[in-house]
């Protein structure tokens, strides 16, 4: 069974710093991509940062420039610098992964760490 274990959330002012880090767990054949999204309140889910298994990244226009995506094997982490309120959400990790040779690639999520920007 896979599991997406995420840390690292918190309170921060307004210009502050948070790292977020997701680990995976479990037996999987090969991680194609992992991931960030988040989901403020009332909001739909959002795609803030997203690193290949090639090391290619792209990122939400909103957090260019403030927040970096890195991998390393089965960990993501996303730097966030430069903080601001409308940061403020639950953020996701997610892998887009196989579990055995041929097969397809599903979506696995982490549990949610709450994210919160406020002075």
């Amino acid at each position: 069974q896979v599991q997406l274990v995420e840390s690292g959330g918190g309170l921060v002012q307004p210009g502050g710093s948070l790292r977020l880090s997701c680990s995976a767990s479990g037996r999987i054949f090969v991680i194609y991509a992992m991931g960030w999204y988040r989901q403020a309140p009332g909001k739909q889910r959002e795609l803030v940062a997203r690193i290949t298994s090639g090391t290619r990244t792209n990122y939400a226009d909103s957090v260019k420039g403030r927040f970096t995506i890195t991998r390393d094997n089965r960990t993501v982490s996303l730097q966030m610098n430069s903080l601001k309120p409308e940061d403020t959400a639950v953020y996701y990790c997610n892998a887009d992964l196989s579990l055995r040779l041929g097969s397809r690639p599903n979506d696995y999520w982490g549990q949610g760490t709450q994210v919160t920007v406020s002075s």
